[in-house]
């Protein structure tokens, strides 16, 4: 039987293999408009999770599995051994041509033990990293090089580098960028905008195991298998940076952070002005209600109304924006504003999710009339 870090290391080199194939077979070298890259990242990501799920289910029946592409079954935290996957970490670079930043994630967490096996696979570039098989590369670059999401990079980070004397690039995948670290391309990985245990688990695994630095980014430890899998922030360094980025991060932040029900009500509120719910958690089941009148009635048609519904497009800011929470229900209150032409409307809202678990299991939204 091979070692729970071999298991990690085949699976996540096996789903980089068919992630190649797809992307091969789909991509080519012709780039894709928005809407078919995104396309593409689902049905990779699709795809692989099938493989993933299904090589663990062989090799180890008795184990719970958090995937990202799954729906979470809370059985996982009565469980000693859970697997959580990525099955395509960087879905958006998947789709576009050239880009090598984006990987697979395989991490075993152990109860009592943490992370305990890891691999990142990262296909377009023909490598993958396994915890307890590779060393953090030494660098003694002048300038740290600090990598932030090319998305979302925390608000936070200009400032950052400006105290240590660092530079600040950005990256795909929180996989590519922690194993840019490792390979000693750059110094530091910052990331405080979102994030949830499969963005993480495996990196982490390797990057700690690699003896780098990892935690969250006020200095505290980065914990998994947890009722509520979000897990918004995380630092990975080299060892001799920790102390000064924890310092410098801690002078440049204040104030509470989200919790995980407030953010994934946020993620939902920022897909009504962007269309891109590739963050957004909404359950199978998942309706939504506006003034009495049904208008969602599934997860992915809610999804796909929010990505492509006419009445959407005229969103053009949300404003004022506040939270309220009590239990697993979060009411969110804003104005939102639509453009047409030259004119814009105002309305205000109202709107409550029901968030029992990992998923948004339903809104209600009121909606009052314009103003103007």
């Amino acid at each position: 039987m091979s070692t729970d870090a071999e298991l990690a290391a085949d699976l996540a080199a096996r789903a980089g293999d068919l992630l190649l194939e797809i992307r091969a077979r789909e991509l080519g070298e012709t780039p894709l408009d928005r809407a078919a890259a995104k396309e593409l990242g689902r049905r990779g990501d699709k795809a692989a999770n099938v493989l993933l799920l299904d090589g663990l289910a062989a090799a180890r029946p008795g184990d719970a599995v958090l995937s990202e592409e799954s729906a979470d079954d809370p059985a996982r935290l009565d469980s000693s051994r859970v697997w959580i996957i990525d099955p395509l970490d960087g879905s958006r670079e998947y789709g576009l041509v050239g880009r090598t930043d984006w990987a697979v994630h395989v991490a075993l967490w152990e109860r009592g033990l943490g992370i305990t096996a890891a691999a990142v696979a990262q296909p377009a570039r023909r490598e993958v990293y396994v915890s307890g098989a590779v060393h953090a590369v030494a660098t003694d670059r002048a300038r740290p090089r600090i990598l932030v999401s090319d998305s979302r990079p925390p608000q936070f980070v200009d400032a950052l580098a400006r105290r240590v004397g660092a530079d600040v690039a950005p990256m795909g995948s929180a996989g590519a960028k922690a194993m840019a670290v490792l390979r000693g391309e750059a110094d530091a990985y910052v990331h405080a905008g979102g994030q949830w245990e499969w963005d993480s688990a495996a990196p982490v695994g390797v990057a700690l195991a690699a003896g780098l630095h990892c935690s969250r980014i006020d200095g505290t430890p980065l914990r998994y298998n947890e009722p509520h899998p979000y897990l918004p922030d995380l630092l990975i360094c080299r060892r001799d940076l920790a102390v000064p980025l924890l310092a410098g991060i801690a002078e440049e932040t204040g104030g509470p952070t989200d919790t995980p029900r407030v953010a994934m009500a946020r993620e939902y509120i920022d897909s009504l002005v962007t269309h891109d719910t590739s963050k957004v958690r909404l359950a199978r089941h998942c309706h939504r209600y506006e003034n009495g009148q049904r208008t969602g009635d599934s997860g992915d048609e809610i999804r796909a109304m929010l990505e492509n519904g006419a009445q959407y497009r005229p969103i053009s800011a949300v404003r004022d924006l506040e939270f309220r929470e009590w239990g697993t229900d979060v009411v969110a209150r804003f104005l939102l504003d639509m453009s047409f032409g030259r004119d814009t409307l105002t309305v205000a809202i109202t709107e409550h999710f029901a968030i029992p678990s990992a998923e948004i299991d339903s809104i209600t939204a009121i909606i009052e009339p314009p103003q103007r």
